[in-house]
């Protein structure tokens, strides 16, 4: 029995989401290591240019730069809320918390861009989708606890943990704007371009923060190699299918599958780390994957 294509985009569209939030659920390890040699805005333009180079040979040899006039605001808004805020704010809290609080507050994020898809998309806001919102929450809650960071840190952590709030309303926000691009771009164009602004948004920034900031200049191919798994990886490839993900199914719903991230984080330092996994581990993954379960049936029930 054939796949109608309706079913088809939502199969396909869960593939992206759920790919490219397992690249992140390893992304703070990886940026928490390097943020030790490369100051916060510094990497985030290393990031995106990196990732920029990658998306403009991609384009350059598929075709599709072209960009409507009219639309070049919304692009750049879209650009300088999820790619410099965002990405901003989340190397800065990562920095100065804790990567494990990292994956806790920008879990957040689902629930915003359910208001957000409501507010901007004017997309139903059932009760079926509140509930599997409110389990999955609990859900990430029990998978990575309640660590607030190093006490050691003092104002610090606060501040960091602040910084990681707004990464997560600012996301949402991203995930929402990207929707209506999506609809009338290939989503690699609207990286591309995404990621070019996203460089020159933050370069100011990251110049004034070269003058205040030591930068260690390392050989360690583990720093580099860093630098290329956030740019090629986790910007070019996983921005990319996130958006993707977006065009293909309604953004509530899209929005459950960024849960999938602590589950692959936690797995991540189990397999890597020799962290142990414990039965709360287990019972909240549980409860994470029946949540996207019961949202992506109503999604294909109405």
């Amino acid at each position: 029995m054939s796949m109608n294509p309706a079913a088809k985009n939502r199969l396909i569209g869960g593939l992206c989401l759920g790919g490219a939030a397992a690249i992140w659920g390893g992304m703070y390890v990886v940026s928490k290591y390097v943020l030790d040699y490369i100051p916060p805005l510094t990497l985030v333009v290393l990031r995106f240019a990196v990732a920029a180079l990658v998306l403009g040979l991609v384009v350059w040899v598929k075709g599709g730069w072209r960009v409507e006039r009219s639309d070049w605001g919304a692009l750049a808004r879209y650009a300088l809320v999820g790619y410099t805020i965002s990405i901003s704010a989340q190397f800065i809290g990562t920095k100065l918390s804790s990567a494990h609080m990292g994956a806790v507050l920008t879990s957040a994020s689902p629930a915003f861009i359910a208001l957000f898809a409501w507010l901007l998309l004017r997309e139903r806001l059932t009760l079926r989708k509140l509930l599997s919102l409110a389990v999955a929450t609990v859900g990430v809650l029990i998978v990575v606890g309640t660590d607030q960071g190093d006490p050691s840190g003092g104002g610090s952590v606060l501040w960091g943990n602040l910084a990681l709030v707004i990464a997560a309303v600012t996301w949402a926000l991203y995930s929402v704007l990207g929707k209506s691009l999506s609809d009338k771009y290939p989503a690699l164009t609207v990286t591309f371009w995404a990621a070019v602004a996203g460089a020159v948004f933050t370069l100011p920034v990251a110049g004034w923060e070269m003058t205040t900031e030591e930068i260690i200049w390392t050989a360690d191919p583990l720093v580099w190699g860093g630098v290329l798994f956030l740019g090629i990886v986790s910007t070019a490839l996983a921005f990319f299918l996130w958006l993707k993900g977006f065009e293909l199914m309604d953004a509530g719903t899209a929005g459950l599958f960024f849960f999938v991230q602590p589950i692959v984080g936690t797995l991540l330092g189990w397999l890597l780390l020799g962290e142990h996994l414990t039965l709360a581990f287990l019972l909240g993954s549980a409860l994470i994957i029946g949540s996207v379960a019961v949202s992506m049936k109503q999604a294909q029930e109405t």
